[in-house]
């Protein structure tokens, strides 16, 4: 498996953006998963190789020219083929390839793709999405027997073929014993003289291999190019994520001013109330209630714990301790269990918060 070449590291809900789509994968049973970086990635290899699940088995390789999502995964494939990961996949093998910027991608979505690739034979099975308006994105070429043969970028695009609004989603999947030999053959004939991945799909099609299609909703996989998008995609992750924890039994007063990395873990019977925000490796125990307008980062906060108007970073909150309103706990700050802190609170260190006891 392989994921291609990520975008800078933009955090998305408290999780670089390439990492949302590895977690895409996390239904199937993932022999390796390759990441194709640019010049100059060591960030983005530092902070995913931290944070990646295990189950991806991530590895990285670069793409020390820019010459085209073609080329990409010639390289991606090349890492694939090559050393000790060649024994765990064989010739009939997947291989989905897929860019670094399509965090809405739903894990259901891409384990339809591969099923619906394996259990049809096909050589390459796209995953494409009707568009309302296709402007920036490749279109599907049929046959008028519904086959597909061919994948034209806008910019290589007439008239005629613009108007097609069934969208190459920029997400396959492959057979691995076909995907060699089908790039060795397209060329970078093109406006941007790059090599196009997409023409690997007419390659294909020419030798007479099926080309298969599974579509999925057109939200799900809007790339983000640009602040505005990143935007976009964080609102609709963030309101995934505060629809999960409702449904899970967390109280919400307003879900439109409640904040929740997707990396935050919540116990049950919570209630936050407008304003909470939850980052990072944040902890909630049962019973907990939080805000109004309270920020949490990196924090552990035990059962029946209390936070009103506060900020908390690094810091660990035990039972049913009442912090707050209008309290700062900075990094390191430790408040015992029951302990009231009364307004306007200036966090503590645990040697400190326990010699006030004594």
């Amino acid at each position: 498996m392989r994921s291609a070449r990520p975008k800078p590291l933009h955090l998305m809900c408290g999780r670089p953006m390439v990492l949302h789509v590895i977690h895409a994968f996390a239904e199937l049973d993932i022999a390796r998963t390759v990441v194709v970086v640019g010049h100059a990635s060591q960030r983005v290899m530092t902070t995913v190789q931290q944070q990646a699940p295990k189950w991806a088995h991530v590895s990285f390789v670069e793409q020390a020219v820019q010459r085209g999502t073609g080329d990409a995964t010639i390289v991606g494939l090349g890492a694939i083929n090559s050393g000790n990961m060649i024994s765990e996949i064989d010739d009939t093998s997947t291989i989905v390839v897929m860019p670094g910027d399509t965090p809405l991608l739903r894990q259901s979505t891409i384990s339809a793709l591969v099923a619906e690739h394996e259990s049809s034979g096909n050589a390459a099975t796209l995953l494409t999405a009707f568009m309302d308006d296709p402007t920036g994105y490749g279109r599907i070429v049929r046959t008028k027997d519904d086959h597909i043969t061919k994948v034209i970028e806008e910019r290589d695009a007439s008239p005629e073929i613009r108007l097609i609004n069934e969208v190459n989603t920029s997400i396959y999947a492959f057979r691995r014993d076909l995907l060699g030999p089908a790039l060795r053959r397209i060329s970078n004939n093109n406006s941007q003289s790059e090599y196009y991945l997409t023409d690997v799909v007419e390659v294909l099609a020419s030798m007479g291999h099926r080309i298969g299609s599974h579509t999925t909703a057109q939200g799900e996989v809007v790339g983000v190019n640009d602040r505005w998008q990143l935007a976009v995609a964080e609102r609709e992750l963030r309101s995934r994520t505060n629809r999960d924890w409702l449904l899970a039994g967390v109280t919400m007063f307003d879900p439109q001013q409640t904040f929740i990395d997707v990396t935050v873990t919540i116990g049950q019977d919570v209630t936050l109330f407008p304003g909470a925000i939850m980052q990072g490796l944040t902890t909630i125990g049962d019973r907990c209630e939080i805000g109004p307008n309270t920020r949490i980062i990196d924090c552990t906060v035990e059962r029946g714990a209390v936070l009103d108007n506060t900020v908390a970073n690094q810091s660990h909150i035990c039972a049913n301790a009442m912090v707050g309103p209008f309290a700062y706990l900075p990094p390191g700050s430790y408040v015992e269990e029951g302990r009231i802190t009364g307004s306007f609170y200036t966090g503590e260190t645990k040697s400190r918060a326990t010699g006030n006891h004594e």
